[in-house]
């Protein structure tokens, strides 16, 4: 269930968001209102949202992406980065420094210079929401996806330290952490290690996409006023912490 017009004169950038979260967030956020942008190295997000073709892990792409929106659909209120790639699945001594960099590349510094390019714009109109999309693996750390956890776990700890540079204004900035999600990172894992993974989570089933878009959509609006540098599990009962 959504209200059609909640995000009604809000403009959104989500990062990631031809497929899987990132999608389903684009596809919340638009039928609730908001004029939407996607940022991801694919084209085709979800009808009726602005493609934007960039690579996070470039801070001049995000920059000229953020421009791209202040231009096209006007200053940027919401932002949700959801780019990510999970990685090769190696013991962490069979990590190259190639494959650290990547995916660190795209999971923590493509955040970071996300959050940074949008910052000074929401502070100088007074209003703003951070949406971080992290992991349970950031938390729990996930054996053979070193990269992947230690990326995440960066993206917890900026949420944090931004939800507090930032607790003097309205500007909020807030992570979900969902458990695995069933997207195509669930490709990576051999059809045993889906199996195990499954058995982890209480609830005996992947997270949909739809589920974790309808937490990030609540975040990214006014009714969340109070709750900020925080961490919103969305694990099936994996996490009780």
């Amino acid at each position: 269930m959504g209200n059609a017009e909640r995000f009604s004169g809000k403009v959104a950038l989500v990062t990631g968001g031809a497929s899987g979260i990132g999608a389903a967030v684009a596809r919340r956020l638009h039928a609730e209102g908001a004029r939407v942008a996607s940022l991801d190295v694919h084209g085709g997000p979800p009808n009726g949202v602005l493609a934007l073709t960039g690579d996070v892990s470039r801070s001049a792409d995000v920059e000229a992406a953020v421009a791209g929106v202040h231009r096209e659909l006007g200053p940027i209120d919401i932002l949700v980065c959801s780019a990510g790639v999970p990685g090769a699945s190696l013991p962490t001594v069979d990590v190259t420094d190639e494959e650290w960099r990547r995916v660190m590349g795209i999971n923590a510094d493509g955040v970071f210079y996300c959050n940074r390019a949008v910052i000074p714009s929401m502070v100088e109109r007074g209003y703003g929401r951070i949406v971080n999309i992290a992991s349970i693996a950031g938390k729990n750390g996930t054996p053979n996806f070193a990269p992947y956890g230690a990326s995440k776990a960066a993206v917890i700890a900026l949420t944090k330290a931004l939800g507090r540079e930032l607790a003097d204004t309205e500007i909020l900035a807030n992570a979900v952490c969902p458990s695995v999600a069933d997207t195509d990172i669930i490709k990576v894992h051999t059809p045993e290690k889906v199996k195990e993974l499954i058995q982890l989570v209480p609830k005996g089933r992947f997270v949909r996409t739809d589920e974790i878009a309808a937490m990030v959509a609540w975040l990214s609006s006014e009714e969340c006023s109070f709750s900020t540098g925080q961490l919103f599990d969305i694990s099936g009962g994996r996490s009780v912490y």
